[in-house]
């Protein structure tokens, strides 16, 4: 069956002269920082009920649990980077 014309402009070369930028390795800081992160927040919230309010930083109350939650999710979205 022949090939439509779109198709074949849409092919990519073979010669793999185009090399993609995202197959680069990461760097070794990345996993621990990733990891270090996640286990930071849920510390930081466990430390803020365990100490019953009293710690990580006593006057600024439940903005504690932003701060541990936010902590968290920048490790969670680091994984997004993840290979």
């Amino acid at each position: 069956m022949p090939e439509s014309k779109t198709r074949r402009k849409n092919r990519k070369p073979q010669d793999g002269s185009h090399a993609q930028t995202y197959d680069k390795p990461l760097p070794k800081w990345y996993k621990p920082v990733m990891f270090g992160l996640m286990i930071l927040g849920l510390v930081w919230i466990m430390v803020y009920y365990i100490s019953q309010t009293l710690l990580p930083i006593p006057d600024i109350g439940g903005w504690n649990i932003v701060i541990g939650f936010g902590l968290a999710m920048v490790g969670f979205f680091m994984t997004t980077g993840w290979r």
